[in-house]
């Protein structure tokens, strides 16, 4: 379970991973209208499904 939870990054974790603002991440993930696997203390934290079609969509 911990490793699930290790492998779980914000919308700002992805930004900085894929080199762009967080603001564009944030708004791609809202216009593909994808879900947070885990919501945590009011933070949202996405998987590596959600890396993939973010990084798919900014190409």
């Amino acid at each position: 379970m911990e490793k699930e939870k290790s492998e779980l990054l914000t919308a700002g974790k992805i930004a900085a991973q894929l080199g762009v603002s967080g603001a564009v991440v944030l708004k791609t993930i809202k216009a593909l209208d994808i879900k947070p696997d885990l919501v945590k203390a009011g933070c949202s934290y996405y998987g590596a499904d959600t890396i993939k079609k973010v990084k798919a969509s900014l190409k």
